[in-house]
């Protein structure tokens, strides 16, 4: 397969891939968002930012569904375990999910567990609303009204954003999220939440072998802290930490927090080997 649309940055040996939710691309990770990929990089690890299938410049890689989004990752983690005449392969690599994103990172290690040596899930679940599948239809039904109204993507942006983010969010942080959200391909957004909407890997939890972090948001609706951390009582020897004046897009309203809790899961169980020092 051919390999998503990347932004990129350092040479540590261990690879961390962001991914992006619903909404976003590989866009909020860098500079003018969350600034993720560049504190990284600068923490000595090699990070990536992947714009997912039917997403920003993967368009080409067909539409968003559960599979085709798998199979780019693992495209993606082949070629860096692979390396190059002049980069050398990762030893390790640390996906970090947010939201959708999650949802696709715990389906990459359900399916080809060797792969991933690390996890953070961000403002994310194992499920799919409540199983009894009428939530589920409401759900998707009320995300989709606007769309189905003829307000196209900007117009569903302007109402959904606004919810997902923290009281305290800059009107910067909420304008970037409503830009993205509103260049996704309306097509694109139609079957991304068709693939999330059956999610359900609750089982698969306990499977979880690798370090891993659930990262929550304190005034996150979509993922409640609650949840979050029932999810890491599944998961042997995980991390729970939650987010203090951050909503659902966590890594944008309030990114110092969440790379400050990235890179401390980082430093506790892949140590750069690049030379960096960490004061």
């Amino acid at each position: 397969m051919k390999l998503p649309a990347l932004t990129q940055a350092g040479h540590g040996s261990t690879a961390v891939v962001l991914l992006h939710g619903i909404g976003g691309g590989r866009q909020l990770w860098a500079e003018a968002g969350s600034d993720t990929v560049r504190t990284l990089a600068q923490a000595g690890y090699r990070a990536l930012a992947m714009d997912f299938p039917g997403y920003g410049d993967s368009l080409a890689l067909g539409p968003p569904e559960m599979d085709r989004m798998v199979e780019a990752v693992l495209a993606l983690v082949a070629h860096l375990c692979a390396g190059g005449p002049e980069v050398p392969p990762a030893e390790k690599i640390v996906l970090v999910g947010h939201s959708m994103g999650g949802m696709v990172a715990q389906e990459v290690v359900s399916r080809q567990p060797p792969a991933v040596q690390g996890l953070v899930l961000a403002c994310t679940s194992a499920l799919f609303g409540k199983a009894d599948g009428a939530w589920q239809r409401q759900f998707v039904a009320d995300r989709l009204a606007p769309l189905d109204a003829g307000l196209g993507m900007a117009g569903m942006a302007q109402k959904l954003v606004p919810a997902l983010m923290a009281a305290s969010a800059t009107a910067a942080a909420a304008a970037l999220a409503q830009q993205t959200m509103a260049a996704v391909p309306e097509a694109s957004y139609r079957v991304a939440l068709a693939a999330i909407a059956g999610f359900d890997r609750r089982a698969q939890l306990a499977e979880i072998a690798v370090p891993c972090l659930m990262l929550a948001a304190a005034e996150d609706r979509t993922s409640p802290p609650d949840m979050m951390q029932r999810m890491a009582g599944r998961v042997n020897g995980a991390s729970y930490v939650c987010l203090q004046h951050a909503g659902h897009v966590a890594n944008l309203d309030s990114p110092a927090q969440f790379n400050a809790a990235v890179l401390d899961f980082l430093h506790r169980h892949f140590a750069p080997s690049d030379g960096v020092t960490q004061e």
